[in-house]
């Protein structure tokens, strides 16, 4: 069977289908080039965080850094020498801002993977009912060859239902890991920028690094 056939036996349903595969990959794509762009602190500032807030040419070495973790320590840095007294929670503001900033879209791919198998089976229920009721009205004399090809042209919208599905669930699994992975460094980040600053700490931090993307899939 190909495509052409595909679409002509699906229906409506796999039209929907296949709209929904194309904003699903459109969201990894754009997901992905995000991730790539995302730079990472060179090792050099990485191995001094812990002293960064004390030395005097802090400015000039962190102004043209890229990447979230860069941004958070241009945010503490410039407000440690404004005197602000509560640098964590400039840092966490910064980190959860980006955070979203690397969520957008997810919940959405969320919504596609978990909706899809549920979208092709509401067209194969509509297929099979039609495939009963053409029964009911030949009262009961039909050609088996004839209804075996009105059941599997019904199933056509579960498979591809599946199909659209699995993949995008699990690039949406591996999109949140690498959000997790960049939540945590960023969270590392700050904690070494502030663990020489008595009292820039909290006993929940780790909890407040917690975010909602596991939220996005509740019920997978």
């Amino acid at each position: 069977m190909n495509i052409d056939e595909l679409f002509t036996r699906g229906g409506v349903v796999v039209w929907i289908l296949a709209a929904y595969s194309i904003v699903g990959i459109a969201i990894v794509l754009d997901r992905y080039l995000l991730f790539l762009r995302q730079h990472k602190l060179p090792k050099e500032i990485q191995a001094g965080l812990n002293r960064l807030l004390d030395n005097t040419d802090t400015t000039s070495r962190i102004s043209n850094l890229k990447g979230p973790e860069a941004r958070i320590i241009q945010a503490v840095v410039d407000a440690n020498q404004q005197g602000v007294k509560d640098l964590h929670g400039v840092g966490t503001r910064i980190r959860s801002a980006e955070m979203q900033r690397m969520e957008t879209g997810l919940p959405t791919l969320g919504l596609l993977g978990n909706t899809a198998p549920l979208l092709g089976l509401l067209g194969t229920i509509t297929g099979m009912i039609k495939a009963f009721m053409v029964i009911e009205q030949a009262g009961g004399k039909v050609d088996a060859q004839a209804l075996a090809g009105g059941i599997w042209e019904a199933m056509i919208t579960t498979g591809v239902g599946l199909a659209v599905a699995i993949p995008l669930l699990i690039l949406l699994h591996l999109l949140e890991g690498g959000v997790e992975r960049r939540v945590q460094s960023m969270e590392s980040c700050l904690s070494l920028l502030l663990e020489r600053r008595p009292g820039t700490h909290t006993p929940t931090e780790q909890a407040e690094a917690s975010h909602h993307w596991e939220e996005i899939t509740d019920g997978v």
